[in-house]
């Protein structure tokens, strides 16, 4: 959709609609980003909420200035490098041990990044952008066909918890498609948020009933872990503003998130290697045929998970420069041969600033598990202020656990962390410890030319963030797509071990040229669909271009101020 005014994508109607009258109101793209995720909370609450955190990154119009805030759930100050092993039998706890517990629930930081951002960047106060959200908790949602599959996909699990299967389940099942879905208890988090201000979770009585019910070690007679948060780290919460991570492809200025997210130097990598790839061959990305082109995408995102993988976590010595350079993608593009796929895993690269064109020596490291529930939403006002904004209770229901009286879900990110170390005899950079920050692959994307807005892109999908956001920038700016086709296009993510493929590539004559040069594709799972992005192209003279997905988790809603 293209008009003026400001404009809104997001993957549903209700909270489209929440941010785009918050720009008609005068508000700008913070107060619409931050209205939208509250109305994400509702709409989406297996994806986003209270309980869970997210990266922001946002170009000020006025500065002319891009920056991120951080809001990451951080590990209580107990957590050590081994809170995932059990101590009987020296093993890591089963995945989905941990993750339907109380072990697994990071210190929610979303509330404190919507009050940060409007700070910062906003107009309203949070009593203001959380209204909607209130009023659409209390007077519901009509359910459609995502939101029923999702509750009957984890109805089993929910029912564990008494109090997630009073809130979310109808008759010990998912709500009928087409019934109004109320959330009266969300309502209620939503007004204490909005009257008494963020110091009701982080210092006050919201808190108290978070700790309580994440630290509860029995729940309706099944045993589960208990989890280690407590009121002092809720007390020494913060969410943070950071320095976006900066490249540069093609002209365009690219800026993602930093570290705790690997998104933005694993974006910035994938587009330093395609444009390797186009100097070594002397064909560019937008000349050669849709299989080749996937298979340059494939060894370009499949070497970057290499690097991801072993540099990037909550650590101090994380070689950000080096990872984004374009040295060291040259070096790295030595790999390349556009006649075969590279044996997976592919080993990380040496990021020690003397690149030359001789490949490195194999170092195999396994692969980290991310959950794949998340929303995106990007947001963009008027006076050219710019949100691209990624939030996240982690994998679909996250923990499972309900907070008893306010009505929404706690996140499992704690088990974004590595349970023991993958790294071989290297460093693992995302082994879990006292108030660290689990890495994640949420990947915010701001392009500008020229230093004016030009693109704001992100998607949902645990590690498959990255693959689809820098998928969707390459159709945008190499493949001749449209936005909304850039969007829509079939996606492939491959993460240096089989790479995942939507049906359209799978199983027709894309894929089997794909696997003709040596790539192991797979099905991209339930419901053999990658990502759900959304984007906003700012055109000339106040003009938006807003986009979303035409069927992903039943079609996004892209909408603007006023149509054109």
């Amino acid at each position: 959709m293209t008009g003026s005014g400001g404009a809104v994508s997001s993957v549903d109607r209700d909270a489209s609609q929440v941010g785009i009258d918050v720009l008609a109101r005068g508000g700008n793209a913070a107060d619409a980003a931050v209205a939208t995720a509250a109305a994400l909370g509702v709409t989406e609450p297996y994806s986003a909420g209270i309980g869970g955190g997210g990266f922001l990154v946002y170009y000020d119009a006025r500065s002319r200035h891009v920056s991120t805030i951080d809001g990451r759930e951080t590990a209580p100050e107990s957590f050590t490098s081994t809170s995932f092993v059990d101590e009987t039998t020296g093993a890591a706890y089963p995945f989905a041990t941990a993750v339907n517990s109380g072990l697994s629930v990071g210190v929610p930081g979303t509330p404190a990044l919507w009050d940060k951002a409007l700070r910062d960047y906003g107009t309203w106060s949070l009593n203001e952008a959380l209204k909607p959200a209130e009023k659409l908790a209390a007077q519901g949602f009509v359910v459609d066909q995502t939101f029923a599959d999702q509750t009957t996909a984890n109805a089993t699990r929910f029912k564990t918890f008494p109090e997630t299967a009073r809130v979310f389940l109808r008759d010990g099942g998912a709500p009928a498609v087409g019934s109004v879905f109320t959330n009266p208890d969300m309502a209620k988090a939503y007004r204490t948020l909005r009257t008494q201000g963020v110091a009701a979770l982080y210092a006050g009585s919201l808190g108290q009933a978070v700790v309580a019910e994440a630290s509860a070690p029995h729940t309706d007679g099944t045993s589960v872990l208990p989890g280690q948060i407590r009121m002092d780290d809720l007390r020494a919460y913060r969410a943070l503003t950071k320095d976006p991570i900066h490249s540069r492809y093609k002209g365009y200025d690219v800026y993602g998130m930093p570290v705790p997210s690997s998104g933005g130097i694993a974006v910035a990598e994938i587009l330093n290697l395609m444009a390797a790839y186009e100097q070594r061959t002397g064909v560019s990305t937008g000349d050669v045929d849709q299989v080749q082109y996937l298979h340059r995408f494939s060894e370009a995102s499949a070497t970057a998970f290499a690097d991801r993988n072993r540099y990037v976590g909550d650590v101090s010595n994380v070689p950000v420069q080096e990872l984004t350079s374009t040295g060291f993608a040259g070096e790295r593009s030595c790999l390349f041969d556009p006649t075969h796929a590279l044996t997976r895993p592919i080993a990380p690269g040496v990021p020690d600033r003397s690149y030359v064109s001789t490949c490195p020596t194999a170092l195999v490291s396994s692969q980290p598990s991310e959950g794949q529930s998340t929303t995106h939403l990007t947001a963009t006002d008027r006076w050219g202020n710019v949100a691209s904004y990624t939030l996240t209770i982690e994998q679909t229901g996250g923990s499972g656990i309900t907070v008893p009286g306010y009505g929404f879900l706690l996140n499992n990110e704690l088990t974004d962390f590595n349970f023991t170390p993958t790294q071989g005899s290297a460093p693992d950079p995302n082994l879990p410890g006292s108030g660290k920050r689990p890495r994640s692959s949420m990947s915010p994307t701001i392009i500008l030319d020229d230093g004016k807005p030009f693109l704001a892109v992100g998607s949902p999908g645990g590690a498959t963030i990255i693959t689809s956001v820098s998928q969707t920038i390459l159709g945008y700016l190499d493949r001749d797509l449209s936005l909304v086709d850039a969007v829509a296009a079939a996606r492939l993510s491959s993460r240096n071990g089989a790479e995942g493929a939507e049906p359209t590539i799978l199983d027709g004559p894309t894929g089997a040229g794909l696997r003709a040069l040596g790539h192991n594709l797979v099905s991209a799972g339930t419901p053999n669909e990658i990502g759900a992005v959304t984007a906003i192209r700012s055109l000339a003279d106040g003009q938006f271009e807003a986009a979303a997905e035409t069927t992903r988790r039943g079609g996004g809603s892209a909408m603007v101020v006023d149509p054109r």
